[in-house]
């Protein structure tokens, strides 16, 4: 029996009839979806640990690099360039992301410390920066558990909607609420257990829409590195990606659509 991270149930095979859906669409084509498959043109914000700039998994595609420093609860953005990844964490999710949209711009900002904890502060003031910078897509494989910031993380999470920026939001890995993850505003995910990047599975049952690759993940590490790592923060990227890819091919979709096209190109749409 696998040891999935929380959230992942719905997905696994012995319950995967019950994601079975006719869609009022109709069949949409994943050709259709993602036009060359590049993510071309697309900024996507990893907020995370940082990023090793020159690791092989990023391509170069890293374009900048900031990171969020705090005084009491007041944030300040700062460059960051050069200083790369404090954990692994971040090019982890990076090195996803380049892998599905290889042509996609990657900006890292960086709230995560060493010990791969940080702060609500710190973290609501990078989801702010990155909408307000253009960010098309913003990857968060974190979460925060604190009722203390849950109407703060709403209100992002809808500027963020209305911005015409998504959010891809990895659910915390334990049982219980975090947040943003579990906001409607947000493309959410859960691991399932297929070793396959290219499956993705829509759940009509929320909270947790949707489920990627995330147990047993070849990812990059911190010094040029790889590691195989499980967890909601590996699925998290996947979607980040192929979000990428429907950005680049539809740049006029709005978020609502962006997720509609998600859900209809799933491996359980019908």
């Amino acid at each position: 029996m696998i040891d999935l991270p929380a959230w992942s149930q719905p997905f696994l095979a012995a319950n995967r009839a019950t994601l079975e859906r006719r869609g009022p669409w109709g069949r949409v084509g994943r050709d259709w979806a993602f036009g060359d498959g590049t993510g071309k043109g697309v900024v996507v914000a990893i907020v995370d640990s940082g990023v090793e700039v020159d690791h092989p998994a990023v391509g170069g595609r890293l374009t900048a690099s900031v990171a969020v420093e705090l005084s009491g609860d007041a944030a300040t953005i700062v460059d960051a360039t050069g200083e790369g990844d404090v954990v692994g964490h971040g090019t982890a999710v990076a090195g996803i992301v380049h892998a599905l949209a290889p042509a996609a711009e990657l900006v890292s900002v960086r709230v995560l410390g060493a010990d791969n904890r940080g702060r609500g502060a710190a973290f609501a003031a990078a989801i702010e920066w990155a909408v307000e910078a253009g960010a098309g897509v913003v990857n968060l494989s974190l979460s925060s558990r604190s009722e203390a910031y849950h109407g703060l993380f709403h209100d992002l999470a809808d500027d963020a909607y209305f911005a015409n920026c998504v959010l891809v939001c990895a659910a915390n890995n334990v049982p219980g609420a975090s947040y943003p993850s579990l906001f409607a505003a947000v493309v959410s995910t859960a691991a399932h257990e297929v070793p396959d990047p290219s499956i993705w599975f829509y759940n009509p049952r929320p909270p947790v829409e949707f489920a990627a690759h995330g147990v047993d993940v070849d990812v990059a590490w911190r010094g040029g590195s790889r590691i195989v790592a499980t967890g909601n923060s590996f699925a998290a990227p996947h979607l980040a990606g192929y979000v990428a890819r429907i950005r680049a091919a539809h740049p006029g979709a709005t978020p609502f659509e962006v997720k509609t096209i998600l859900a209809a190109t799933a491996d359980n749409a019908r």
